[in-house]
Formats: structure tokens, C-alpha cells, sequence
């Protein structure tokens, strides 16, 4: 269960970083702007939103490597090595073999039928 859950944030972790950094702008974009290319930082202003994206991905990174690291520690547990029915037979006693039941002797006559 806890496997799990930790897989699961692990895994929106990941897709969060991925997605906040494809959001922010590289530092070339800076290089644009002193040439005119106009709405650079408009939306957040000219440092907020740089300073939040990259706030929310260090803490998601963050994040990430500690589910990370416990789902690694979770992992290293010894798991017996596989087994085969060969196996199993080698490390059980010989088999017993059964007993046959006893013969009847041959010399008796079959008794006769009754009625005649």
C-alpha cells in the first residue's frame, strides 16, 4: 500500500517538474527582450513569476527525490531467489516406495458356484 502511494506521488511529481519547467522561459529570453520583443514578463510582473515557478519546482524536486529515495529503500529488501519444482524435490526426503499388497497363492481352486 505505502509502495504504492509513494509510486503515485513519485509519479505526479515528475509530471509537475516537467511541467513547470517547459513553462518558464530560459535565460536567452532576457537577451530578446533588451531587442524589442516586447510582452517579456507582463503576466507575473518582472520578477514574480520567475521567483514562484521556481519556488514550486525546487519544492517539487524536492519532493520527487525523497519519494525517490524511499521507494530505492523500499526496493533493496532480500526477496528469496527463484524457485523450480526441481528444487523443491532436491531438498525433500526420498520418496518412500509403497508396499505392494500380498498375492493370492496360485494353487487354491477358485471356489465353485453354489446351485449345482
Amino acid at each position: 500500500m505505502l509502495y504504492t502511494l509513494l509510486t503515485i506521488i513519485d509519479f505526479f511529481c515528475a509530471a509537475g517538474i516537467i511541467t513547470l519547467v517547459l513553462v518558464q522561459r530560459g535565460k536567452g529570453a532576457d537577451a530578446g527582450a533588451g531587442f524589442g520583443s516586447g510582452a517579456s514578463g507582463t503576466v507575473f510582473g518582472a520578477r514574480g513569476a520567475r521567483t514562484a515557478l521556481s519556488r514550486a519546482t525546487a519544492v517539487l524536486a524536492a519532493i520527487f527525490m525523497a519519494t525517490s529515495l524511499a521507494l530505492a529503500y523500499m526496493g533493496q529488501r532480500t526477496v528469496a531467489g527463484p524457485s523450480s519444482v526441481l528444487d523443491t524435490l532436491k531438498d525433500s526426503p526420498a520418496p518412500v516406495a509403497p508396499t505392494p499388497a500380498p498375492a493370492a497363492p496360485l494353487d487354491t481352486a477358485p471356489p465353485a458356484p453354489a446351485g449345482n
